[in-house]
This record gives structure tokens, C-alpha cells and sequence, in this order.
């Protein structure tokens, strides 16, 4: 049978979602757009993991060809553009990882900006650029919440930004619902703090404390798209996203983080990031820490 116009061929996907090759012509068309709408670069070492998540979704869909998912892409993008986001990513993160940037946090940074917003009555805010399904945000609200005490600083206008492109880690960070096995980065203190422990059909797992969900705010947002937020931000954490992305997208991301951070303000990236030779705008303060000059 002859394709229709536009449709890039595909095979039948089978019941189980193996044995069947993502066509080059295909893989082509999904890596240029997943380039242009998400700024993740796929290699052609990437196509077997592309294949074994999309075929999965394509069951969800009732499709039987990936040519067909293509040209669902092709005509209506907008409609499937967050699920393919999810499918492609990896959301791979927990409470209080990379435990040295809370460090800091505590020791330092949250001392001053409180000490300053005091004397000016600004706003605190700090983004989290690709929460996943929230741990991040939560510890980082944690430890705010920690400080906004022990600093005698409550009044203070202080608040968290998470923002991730998957729908279904945004819902799980909008829940705030673990299971146990989940708050292992937690100390024993904080957990019995800031955790409340499930009960009934919720056994196994716990829920964060609703001071924390007062401090955090969860959005959908593409990084590669308009931002509707126009700071400035006194921290933004973008650990382990932009290992995805090519230097050309790195460089046009770092400067549009560089537009929201005043003088001073502090970039968190993850303990294989670098901003070597992509921009300038930043000094190295820390182990994957840096500053805003100016």
C-alpha cells in the first residue's frame, strides 16, 4: 500500500516493543526534532534507547508504525511535544544530591541574602531549571525553611521555582508523594521534620510537609522557549540538563540565565557539567559553583 503524502515509512511495532529497527529515515526526523523543540541532541548511539521508549508510547497511542508517530509530529506537534520530552529524557535525581551545594547553601550563601533582603526588603528567589519530579526543590526548600528560622527572617518574601518540560515529573513534584525508599539523602532529623509518613492506602510512602509546598512553586516550562519569569533570581540550579544539549545551545542558555542573575548571583550545574569555554559571564567560586561577575 502506498504511503500517504508526507509519511515517513515505518514497520509495525509488535505487542512487546522489541525486535523491530527504528528506520534511518525516521530516526532522522525524530532526532532533528527533538533538536529543535526540546535542544536535546540525539546520537545515532542514542537510536536503540529512542526505540525502546517510543514504542511503548506508541502502544499508548494505538499505533503500529513509527512512521505514523512522525507524522503525528509533523502535523500537530504542540499535542504530543510534552510526552515525547518525557519519553526521551532521563529523570534521574533525589533529595539532597551533590550534598556540598546545600553545604554551601547553609554555611554561607542563605546567611548573607537573608543578612541583605533584610536590610533592603527585597525578595529571595531561587529556580530550579529541570526539578524533575522535585526532589531538588524540596531540599533546597528545606534547608530555606531551616534558615528562614534559625535567622529570625520569616518575614521575608522567599520563594522556589521548579520548572521541568515532563509532564508526568511535574505531576509527581506537584504531589510531593515518595516512597520510602526515595528519602534515603534525608537526614534522620529532617525526615522526621519535614516528611509526614503514608498511612492506609498511602503505606510505604510519605508526603512532604506543607510548609515546604508553600515555598515551592511547580511549572511547565521548555528552557528552549520564552520565559515568562523576569527575576532576578539570587540562585539558579541546572544540574544534569544540559549534558543533552550541543555547545551552541549551552552558550545560548547560560546567557539567558546570565540575563536573570544579578551581580553576585550564584549558578548550581551537576558534577559533570562545566562552563569552561561556553561562557564567561561567571567566575568558579566551588566544585560546580559559580558567580556572576559584574
Amino acid at each position: 500500500m502506498r504511503a500517504a503524502a508526507g509519511m515517513v515509512q515505518g514497520d509495525a511495532v509488535p505487542a512487546d516493543g522489541g525486535g523491530v529497527a527504528l528506520g534511518d529515515a525516521e530516526f532522522r526526523f525524530l532526532r532533528d526534532f527533538v533538536y529543535e523543540h526540546c535542544g536535546i541532541a540525539l546520537g545515532e548511539h542514542k537510536r536503540q534507547l529512542v526505540q525502546g521508549r517510543l514504542a511503548r508510547r506508541l502502544r499508548a497511542l494505538g499505533l503500529r508504525h513509527f512512521g505514523a508517530y512522525c507524522e503525528l509530529l509533523r502535523h500537530d506537534p504542540q499535542s504530543e511535544l510534552d510526552n515525547l520530552a518525557s519519553v526521551i529524557s532521563t529523570n534521574v535525581t533525589s533529595f539532597f544530591r551533590e550534598q556540598h551545594h546545600y553545604d554551601l547553601l547553609v554555611d554561607e550563601l542563605l546567611p548573607q541574602w537573608l543578612q541583605q533582603k533584610r536590610r533592603s526588603g527585597d525578595r529571595l528567589r531561587i529556580w530550579s531549571a529541570g526539578c524533575s519530579t522535585g526532589e531538588e526543590p524540596y531540599a533546597l526548600a528545606m534547608v530555606l525553611a531551616e534558615a528562614l528560622e534559625r535567622h529570625g527572617a520569616a518575614g521575608i518574601d522567599a520563594k522556589i521555582l521548579a520548572t521541568d518540560l515532563s509532564p508526568q515529573a511535574l505531576e509527581t513534584a506537584r504531589n510531593g508523594v515518595y516512597p520510602l525508599e526515595r528519602l534515603a539523602g534525608i537526614s534522620d532529623e529532617r525526615r522526621c521534620r519535614w516528611m509526614l509518613r503514608g498511612a492506609g492506602e498511602y503505606e510505604g510512602f510519605a508526603c512532604v510537609h506543607p510548609r515546604l509546598r508553600e515555598l515551592v512553586t511547580v511549572q511547565p516550562l521548555n528552557l528552549l522557549h520564552e520565559w515568562p519569569m523576569r527575576g532576578p533570581f539570587d540562585a539558579i540550579f541546572c544540574r544534569n540538563v544540559v549534558i543533552y544539549f550541543d555547545q551552541p545551545t549551552k552558550q545560548r542558555l547560560f546567557r539567558r540565565y546570565a540575563a536573570l542573575l544579578p551581580a553576585g548571583g550564584h549558578l548550581f550545574l551537576g558534577h559533570s557539567e562545566s562552563l569552561h569555554g561556553i561562557n564567561d559571564d561567571f567566575e568558579l567560586i566551588g566544585r560546580t559553583v559559580y558567580r556572576k561577575l559584574g
